[in-house]
């Protein structure tokens, strides 16, 4: 009996201690606390996620405007963003300009390129009729000589050049008085010519029997005296070739090649002479 309750006591006393271990476990408080330290950092981590996606979409919004990175994070950044839009207009105010200008040139350019085509083409075109000789025909009319006659238009010309044109005026004189006043007289065409500064002129009453001039004028051969039908060949030529004239190169200066250049003239920029003046053989490459 004194066993039994012995072992009661016992297993009492036993029990007793492992209530109280369990009252006083310090192992048994975290599990209590854990629900508490849940709650303390559940709001911290979705704090952290907050900052996350903002940080990457303003890295994201810099990238294409800054490609520098070390400039990322500089404070200035949304300067330089801000001065890219008038970089660009200014970029296409140049830009528009310089096709205006472009545009604005394109006339006098290709006016220019014509006049250089024709100046080219005159400096390669060499005379072809030195030996040339010219003869009356019937299909070109002889003028008639006419004391009063002045060239028309002469007066309007500007220049020294054509000063030989405005001051011109037929004379007639016998062949004495020819001999007297000139060195050079010479048969050309079926009319006589004397030669003077670079001009040949109508020597009208010569010689009564030759007196065949399709052209009453000065006509310019330069300081050689080249004779004249050889330097209206040359010219005639010349003009075939640019498309002015459309006439056989017989050496006359009848109407078709005073016509052939007055329009060559014109085109040139030259007075309308419709004569072989200096400017006119100088523009044709033959002025020598």
């Amino acid at each position: 009996m004194i066993k039994f309750i012995t072992l009661l006591i016992g297993c009492s006393l036993t029990l007793a201690v492992s209530v109280r271990a369990e009252q006083v476990d310090p192992k048994k408080k975290p599990v209590q606390r854990k629900p508490v330290v849940k709650q303390n950092f559940a709001p911290r981590q979705q704090h952290v996620v907050t900052k996350t996606p903002v940080q990457n979409v303003h890295t994201q919004h810099k990238g294409p405007i800054i490609h520098d990175t070390a400039k990322i994070h500089d404070n200035h950044a949304p300067k330089q963003h801000v001065n890219t839009l008038p970089a660009v207009q200014s970029n296409k105010s140049d830009k528009l300009h310089a096709v205006q200008t472009n545009k604005t040139n394109t006339l006098p350019a290709v006016q220019s390129n014509k006049v250089q085509s024709n100046q080219k083409l005159a400096k390669t075109f060499h005379p072809q009729h030195q030996n040339f000789h010219s003869q009356p025909k019937s299909t070109v009319a002889s003028v008639q000589f006419n004391k009063n006659f002045h060239i028309h238009g002469a007066n309007n010309w500007k220049g020294p050049h054509y000063q030989v044109f405005k001051s011109y005026h037929p004379q007639w004189h016998d062949q004495g008085w020819w001999h007297s006043h000139h060195n050079r007289i010479v048969l050309i065409g079926g009319g006589y010519y004397y030669w003077d500064g670079g001009y040949w002129y109508p020597a009208w009453g010569y010689d009564n029997s030759a007196a065949y001039y399709p052209y009453d004028g000065p006509i310019y051969s330069g300081p050689n005296a080249t004779p004249l039908d050889q330097v209206i060949a040359d010219v005639q030529s010349a003009l075939q070739e640019q498309g002015y004239y459309k006439g056989e190169v017989d050496g006359l200066l009848g109407p078709m090649t005073q016509e052939a250049l007055a329009s060559y003239q014109s085109a040139q920029g030259l007075e309308a002479t419709a004569a072989i003046d200096e400017p006119t053989l100088a523009a044709l490459g033959l002025a020598g």
